[in-house]
């Protein structure tokens, strides 16, 4: 009780002696910057001592962009004789702060290197020190790091490595080193079985050399670890049609997915299988099954009609190809963020807003859509496509 009372003590005394520190924080908490910064510099005029309110001082100029007078603030913060370390760390990492703010992106590396040297437990410096490794696309930095943070975190950060290695990998496939992008692929799924992006990529890897079945097999384990992911394979199936000879693996493989999981991008996928088989009739019904399931998907009444010029029912034909002109402006795949609900144009592995990973998942559009038609008012954002991470 005495600690708390001195405490309140001092608090009182210094409202009484510096009335503007704390009408700045009142300001701050109605989010008013102007008067704040007004207030607090008021506040380090009559004591310029406050080490707190040349912080505040400092974090309100990098919100409102004024980056030279927040970075002026953090130097003199460290220049000061007998300022305690933790507090020339803070202030070196506002410094960080303020740099990245600017877009000075190698001068916050180098000031968030320096703060990790010093404090290397310090999880929020880490973690900015990683975001920039992410955007210079280094990632065997970013993995680096990220490794780090999982030591003193003390969690399991496996699906974010995976993601990293990912990465690493499709640079290493762009270059052409298949070696170092298949090990680090391999890798990946050995950091996380889950990684979808892992497989995609391994199995592109397979099939940019020709090897085709094997590219099926490491796409099919999508099917076991991450179902509802499947739709990113079809795409890919559809161009192994074009390059192989037989296609029964990729028939039996399609036939599997919609058995086991039915869905309208499955059925399209096996309806091109059959028509590059020159199974008509197989492709109709398929094609069908898939408007069943999703009554929005263009594309869908787009390649029904196809299937019925092929066949000379031209009446038919065209009565699709008549509802596929009220479809072309609905949305039949859109994604949205878990965490924060950001919703992207396409499928992303990693949030652009609050950068947490694998948090976006596809969005079931088909009552959306229903609505739209129903009510003649489509919606005007159209997502088409298969998304190809």
């Amino acid at each position: 009780m005495g600690f708390w009372r001195s405490r309140k003590d001092r608090r009182l005394k210094k409202e009484k002696e510096d009335p503007a520190f704390f009408k700045g924080i009142q300001y701050i908490l109605s989010n008013d910057q102007d008067h704040a910064i007004e207030e607090f510099t008021k506040s380090v005029k009559v004591n310029s001592d406050t080490i707190e309110t040349y912080v505040a001082l400092g974090n309100l100029y990098r919100s409102k962009g004024d980056i030279d007078r927040a970075i002026r603030i953090r130097q003199s913060i460290m220049l000061r004789p007998n300022v305690e370390e933790p507090i020339r760390l803070r202030a070196l990492y506002d410094l960080g702060l303020d740099y990245r703010k600017g877009g000075f992106l190698n001068r916050a590396l180098k000031t968030f290197l320096e703060v990790a040297h010093k404090d290397p437990g310090n999880l929020e410096n880490l973690q900015e020190i990683e975001r920039i490794y992410e955007e210079l696309r280094d990632w065997e930095k970013a993995y680096n790091i990220r490794q780090r943070i999982a030591k003193w975190m003390r969690e399991d950060q496996g699906h974010i490595l995976a993601h990293h290695l990912v990465e690493a990998g499709k640079v290493y496939q762009e270059q052409g080193d298949y070696q170092r992008a298949k090990s680090a692929y391999n890798k990946a799924l050995s950091a996380d079985k889950a990684c979808v992006d892992a497989y995609l990529h391994l199995g592109d890897l397979y099939f940019d050399r020709e090897d085709y079945k094997k590219a099926i097999a490491i796409w099919k384990k999508i099917f076991e670890v991450a179902p509802d992911f499947l739709f990113l394979c079809y795409n890919r199936l559809e161009r192994a049609c074009s390059r192989m000879e037989n296609l029964k693996p990729i028939g039996d493989f399609l036939k599997e997915c919609v058995e086991k999981r039915p869905d309208a991008f499955g059925h399209m996928a096996l309806a091109r299988y059959f028509h590059a088989e020159k199974d008509g009739a197989a492709a109709l019904a398929e094609t069908e099954k898939a408007l069943e399931l999703n009554p929005s998907l263009w594309e869908a009444r787009r390649f029904k009609g196809r299937l019925l010029l092929d066949e000379g029912r031209t009446e038919e034909a065209l009565a699709e190809y008549e509802r596929l002109l009220d479809l072309l402006t609905l949305p039949f795949l859109s994604f949205q963020c878990e965490r924060c609900g950001f919703e992207p144009k396409e499928l992303l592995w990693q949030c652009p807003q609050c950068r947490h990973w694998d948090s976006i998942r596809p969005v079931d559009n088909r009552r959306k859509a229903t609505v739209a038609i129903q009510s003649g008012a489509p919606d005007p954002v159209a997502v088409n496509g298969d998304p190809h991470p």
